[in-house]
Parts: C-alpha cells; structure tokens; sequence
C-alpha cells in the first residue's frame, strides 16, 4: 500500500476523516488512535521493545527521519518506565499535535487559525488532499476485504487495519463490515506482529488499548446525550 513517507499514525489519523462531510470522526478517542499507530511502527522497526511489559527503547540516540516518531521516541526515553497500555493514553495529545502539524507541512491539511468568542485562539483543520485520502482508505479496505492473503500482507498494512478496526473508525468499516471481517481482522492483527512473538503481544495490548479508549469514549457520549 504505498502512500509516500507517510507514517502509519499519520495514515490513521488521514483514514478518521469523512470526505463527504470534510470532518473528523471519533474524534473523542483520536488522539489514542494515532499514539497507537505510533508505537507499533516504533514496535515494527524495533526502536521499541518490551522489557517484561515496559515499553523500552532500544538505543536512546536512534532516530527515525519522522517528527511523529522521534517525537514519541524522545518522550518515552525522557519519561518514567510505563507499559503498552498506560502509554497508549499517556500525553497522547501530544502525537496527535505532532501528526498534524507534519500533515499541513506535507499539504494534507490546512490549518486556520481562529478565536473561540472573539477571545480565545483556535486553531481548526481542514482536508486538502482529498483524492488521496480517499485512494488510503480504498487500499486499505483492499487489505481488509482480501484478496491477498493475510500472510502476504505488508505488516504497517495489517496493523494500519487491525488498529482503525478497533478504533471502529465508520469512514473506514461499519459495525456489520467489522463483523462481517472479524476473523480476517484478527489475523491481521496477528500479521501485524509477525516479525517476533513479542510484537504480536505488543501490537495486542495496543490494540486492546484502543478498543477500551473507543468503547469509553461512545459510553461518556451516550451518557451525555442521555443528560442532555
């Protein structure tokens, strides 16, 4: 699935966006959604390890080229040791921030900066790069539907997958559709791991992570709805 230099958080980020209404969707989880991209592509490359469950680096100096990633990198070396899970949480506005501002340098989004009341500073994003987002999200749902087989599967590809589908991004599958694929999204969760046994529990507690992140965030909505 070639998208350029794209990083998988950033592709994750890209895949929540509605075309047809030019809006973010679970935007409420978005923010762990894209943390989770970023440790799994650290996970994949192996600048991050597990060290019994603690998210390690590798080498404190090494580098990717990828804001997104350094940025994530330099966070963790800095902080104290937490694991998968805690981490997918943990400052995750931070990568959020880091993946936008890469992806207006990069003309997929446009930046405007407005003020909330007359007062206060906002800053909104638009989608500029339409047709590209919308050629991600058809090689993607290539990935999700077949007919490659699973094990012929890029594994950023199977994890881009595994993770959107867990986030229940509805810009990307429906809740049938997620069904429908449940034994091709698990299978690519595990391809998604495949380089050692250890990823595959890494990329599972991240993906698990993601899906409590999602499943909290729709209970907080639909209480809030109902209060309303």
């Amino acid at each position: 699935m070639p998208n350029g230099p794209l990083s998988l958080p950033a592709r994750l980020h890209l895949l929540a966006w509605d075309t047809t209404k030019g809006r973010i969707t679970g935007s409420t989880h978005l923010h762990h959604l894209v943390r989770a991209g970023a440790l799994t592509e650290l996970a994949q490359r192996g600048l991050l390890v597990d060290d019994e469950g603690i998210v390690t680096p590798v080498d404190f100096d090494s580098r990717t080229g990828d804001v997104v990633l350094d940025g994530l990198l330099e966070l963790v070396s800095e902080s104290r040791p937490r694991g998968w899970k805690p981490w997918v949480t943990c400052r995750a506005r931070y990568t959020l921030d880091a993946v936008r501002a890469q992806l207006v340098a990069e003309g997929y989004l446009r930046a405007e900066r407005k003020r909330v009341l007359g007062l206060f500073p906002s800053v909104e994003y638009e989608l500029d790069r339409v047709p590209a987002v919308e050629a991600l999200r058809a090689r993607a749902r290539e990935v999700l539907e077949g007919p490659v087989p699973v094990a012929e599967v890029d594994d950023r590809d199977a994890a881009l997958v595994a993770l959107a589908t867990a986030a229940e991004l509805r810009t990307f599958a429906s809740p049938k559709e997620r069904r429908l694929h449940r034994v091709r999204i698990d299978a690519l969760a595990e391809r998604g791991g495949a380089a050692a046994p250890a990823l595959r529990k890494v990329i599972q507690d991240v993906r698990t992570a993601v899906v409590v992140a999602a499943t909290t965030a729709a209970s907080t909505s639909a209480a809030t709805t109902t209060a309303n």
